[in-house]
Order: structure tokens, then sequence, then C-alpha cells
């Protein structure tokens, strides 16, 4: 960790501690005739972020092409990929068009495509999360599945609708399986563990340089990572941010992105 000499009100010198600062890029709402464009993401992240990883959130708007990069990079120490109800739109990957009707955010998918190339081109920390683990498959140039439920044998990862609740939708579903002696593995010291899930697409073809981490019981890809990155890259398809104190490998990730992203600043 960095430590920052500073002067208090009277002049007098004193030190402190300067903490890895992590970019949460957000989702964008187009305006409509009764309400302005809105950038959001659930809070849950950044907070998460600060208690177990020891970090200093800083929101990035998707402002798409606008984005000045190079400056981002320059700032940020890690990026914390959110989840969203928006898909990545598939001319990102070689896919069949959406729907009409398919919820997208291009300015979000434009902004976060680039951000993850340039951090792993320069070694800056990346942790996807849902949609995440998608845009960081995607930038790498890997493809993805539209709808998981509709393929063979597959089961229906989406998030429940029997419920308003948000901690019955967000409740544990189903195991895991981490891949024996893999980064996760190792990290957690077991081979299996429960998550929840709320995703319609899923990873198809995994990005060239990555790994598979964890399957579920129908074989969804459930985490991958870059051996090779400089630092941690890794991207997990259930929400990790929920109760993540609570949530032994959660926890753990959590951990090592912050201490991947305090040893990033030390370096910068």
């Amino acid at each position: 960790m960095q430590v920052l000499r500073c002067r208090d009100s009277q002049g007098l010198m004193f030190t402190k501690l300067k903490k890895p600062i992590i970019g949460v890029p957000v989702n964008y709402t187009p305006p409509t005739e009764n309400m302005s464009g809105l950038f959001v993401t659930s809070e849950k992240y950044a907070r998460i972020a600060m208690e177990i990883s020891d970090v200093v959130p800083i929101l990035i708007p998707a402002f798409g092409g606008a984005t000045n990069f190079e400056t981002v990079l320059n700032i940020i120490d890690g990026l914390l990929l959110t989840g969203g109800r928006a898909n990545i739109e598939p001319h990102n990957y070689g896919g069949a068009p959406f729907p009409d009707d398919e919820i997208i955010d291009p300015q979000r998918d434009e902004t976060v495509l680039l951000l993850i190339r340039g951090c792993i081109e320069r070694g800056i920390p990346v942790f996807g999360i849902c949609r995440g683990i998608q845009e960081i498959n995607v930038a790498m140039g890997g493809t993805l599945h539209y709808r998981v439920h509709v393929l063979p044998g597959k089961e229906d990862h989406r998030m429940r609708r029997d419920t308003e609740i948000q901690s019955e939708r967000f409740a544990l579903r189903h195991q895991i399986s981490l891949t024996p002696d893999g980064y996760l593995c190792r990290l957690l010291g077991k081979t299996e563990t429960k998550v929840n899930s709320l995703h319609a697409q899923s990873i198809d073809r995994v990005a060239e340089g990555f790994v598979v981490e964890a399957l579920s019981p129908d074989g969804i890809i459930e985490a991958i990572h870059m051996p090779k990155a400089e630092r941690f890259t890794v991207g997990v398809q259930w929400h990790a941010e929920w109760k993540a104190q609570e949530h032994e490998l959660a926890r753990k990730l959590f951990r090592a992105f912050g201490e991947s992203a305090h040893e990033y600043l030390r370096t910068k």
C-alpha cells in the first residue's frame, strides 16, 4: 500500500495510506419523453468491494466511444464488472441477432469491452460477476449461448419469478464443481460449493487464454480464469456480491481481487 505525505489545517505533516481505486462500470438506461437517461448500478457491488477488498470504488459512466479510456486506465487499479438486466449484443461475438424486444445496453457494451482489453494489457486486475464473466469472455474473443434453458439437457438458470423477495431470488440454488487443482479450487480448498443463479445467457466457447474453473451440474460454465494474466483475472457466473461475507468462496475471491489491486498500486 502506498503512503502519502500530507499537511493538516495547521500545516503539520502527517501520513496516510492510499488505497487502490476500483472502477465499477454502470448500466445505461436511455431517456424517454418523461425521464432523462440514467446511469445505474446496485450499490452492493461497491460496498462489498470496500468491505472485503479494502479498496475505493468509483463509478465509470457508460459513455461508449466518448470515454477517455487512457485516462480511466491510468486512474484505476482494478476493474469490477457487475451484473445487469441487458444482454451483450450478439454482433460483439458473431451471434445470431436478438429478438426485437430484447433488453440491450450498447453503451455499456462499448465501454466495458474496451476497458477489459485495456486492463488485461496493462496487468490491471479484473473481476467479472454474472454479466461480467460474459463481458470478459466476449471482450477476449469468446462466445455466448443466448438462452441456457432452451439448450438440450440444461436447467433454467434464470432469476426466480415466483417471488418478489430479493433474499429468495438470490438464495443459493445449486452446487458447482470446481476444477481440481484450479485457481478457485486452491483458493477455497474444496472441490464443490453452492451458488445462486440469476442468468439467462452463459459462456459457449471460452476465450483463448482462459480456462474453465467451475461447472454447474448440467455443464454450464460457472467460472473462468486467465492463468497467464499478470494479475487476478477471474469471472464468475453467479452473483458473488450477494452476502459475500457469508459465502466462503465469494469472500476469498473479493479478498484475492483486493490483494491483487493493492499489489498493482504498489507497482504503478
